[in-house]
């Protein structure tokens, strides 16, 4: 007997003391971060922002285009040339002058507007020289795009969070689990042993109906206890993306109690926090903006060339070959004061972006306040929790060998085990809330590397 009961009381001790390896979890955070679907979505989001960006600046490269036309026409306007009526008068005095007719008289000639055929084909070169637009649109592109990368790792921050709540979650949810099933193994040795000693006319039957009755309510909590760990299991294996009934291995971290001072680690989610920097760029791609707008007053200069071939008759000669060579300026003198409120437009957002960071450093402030703290408190429960598990299972032990030896009552046994299953129950979850503090502290601190994932 008390080889049994010694071991069932070390489970109990099993069940909340076990030690693992934080590498487990991290493997299972590298698992989750490459196979979410919504991460998958904001990384494509970036690669197409570096495309955009790709795309921006070869708007500095020449435009290099062939342009190939055949017409046909018939009809349209008729020009008249009068050459005959302009120069007939001429011959004429020519003629009586030489007293011959050398000058013979010609008619006026007219021809349409629209040759019959006509081709033109040639290559045409758009260079841009001067233009704050294009330049500007490079940086904006450029701000765009690490504002994706910050995203993303913005978003991986979040999910390494969500996964190891839902990781601790499950592993509380694992252990209390085991917890009602080692009840279960006490009630059912005091049922045995109520009988035992009914039988020997020890007790009344009355225990042994008290006794089974704990049994009816033990059955019931532990069927609570599996469907927490049923859902809890799904909920892990949905952020990792794979079967919702596969198995998880579980680990847990070395239990530490060394925290840096509260303004240490305010100053450190301020300078780790991707939201920071994200309003940072977002500030910056403002500022790009207002640029772009006010640059709209200078103008744009562009060359251009057209090399080509035009006639009649498709012919590449010498005598058909044609160059154009043109200096372009595009200067917008009046829009209408539309650009200036545009401006105006911009420099409002740049106060409200400047209005949105403020707040977003006080809320990581409060962030990390409440984490700090929530993570003390934890710790001390934990310690607290403990001390009363030691106490519990003491006066279990001992409780148990007086009613087995007819000096102490049912009830008091009941009592004495379920306040030893209550205390394991509370540092299985006192130490997985101690966990996701940590977790949590981690977040609002960003002290997690990224880079490791």
């Amino acid at each position: 007997m008390k080889t049994y009961l010694t071991s069932v009381l070390l489970l109990f001790s099993t069940v909340v003391n076990s030690q693992g390896q934080q590498p487990v979890l991290d493997e299972y955070i590298r698992k989750g971060l490459n196979s979410n679907q919504a991460l998958k979505q904001r990384r494509l989001e970036y690669t197409s922002d570096l495309m955009a960006l790709r795309e921006a600046k070869g708007l500095f490269f020449p435009d290099v285009s062939l342009n190939a036309r055949y017409t046909v026409a018939e009809g349209g306007r008729i020009i008249e040339f009068p050459v005959g009526d302009l120069l007939n008068p001429v011959y004429s005095t020519l003629n009586l002058l030489t007293a011959s007719q050398d000058f013979p008289a010609i008619e006026n000639e007219s021809f349409r507007f629209y040759r019959p055929k006509e081709h033109e084909s040639k290559v045409s070169v758009v260079q841009p020289i001067f233009s704050m637009d294009l330049i500007h649109n490079v940086k904006i592109k450029r701000d765009a795009a690490e504002i994706s990368s910050i995203d993303v790792s913005r978003y991986k921050r979040e999910l390494i969070l969500e996964i190891t709540r839902a990781y601790y979650n499950y592993q509380k949810a694992y252990y209390l689990t085991r917890l009602a099933d080692t009840t279960m193994i006490l009630i059912n040795e005091n049922i045995r042993v109520s009988r035992s000693l009914y039988e020997n006319d020890l007790v009344t039957i009355d225990k042994v109906y008290r006794s089974e009755a704990e049994k009816a309510i033990a059955e019931a909590e532990l069927a609570k206890a599996r469907n927490r760990l049923e859902s809890s299991r799904a909920y892990f294996n949905f952020l990792l993306n794979r079967n919702l009934e596969q198995e998880i291995i579980l680990s847990k971290p070395n239990i530490l109690n060394a925290l840096a001072s509260l303004p240490e680690a305010q100053q450190t989610g301020i300078q780790n926090r991707e939201e920071l920097d994200m309003i940072r760029e977002y500030q910056s791609m403002n500022q790009q903006v207002l640029k772009l707008q006010r640059g709209k007053n200078l103008p744009g200069l562009f060359g251009m060339v057209d090399y080509g071939f035009q006639g009649e008759e498709y012919r590449f000669t010498s005598d058909d070959d044609f160059v154009l060579a043109s200096l372009v300026l595009k200067w917008d003198l009046f829009q209408g004061m539309v650009n200036h409120a545009k401006i105006q437009q911009t420099k409002i957002e740049g106060e409200k972006l400047k209005a949105i960071f403020q707040q977003s450093e006080q809320q990581i402030k409060l962030e990390v306040i409440n984490s700090y703290y929530a993570l003390q408190a934890a710790y001390d429960a934990l310690q607290a929790r403990k001390k009363q598990q030691r106490s519990a299972k003491s006066a279990y032990r001992l409780i148990r060998k007086k009613y087995a030896e007819g000096q102490a009552s049912l009830l008091e046994l009941i009592d004495a085990r379920t306040s030893m299953t209550g205390a394991a129950s509370a540092v299985i979850i006192a130490e997985n809330e101690y966990f996701i503090c940590t977790a949590e502290l981690e977040y609002a601190t960003g002290i997690v590397d990224l880079d490791n994932y």
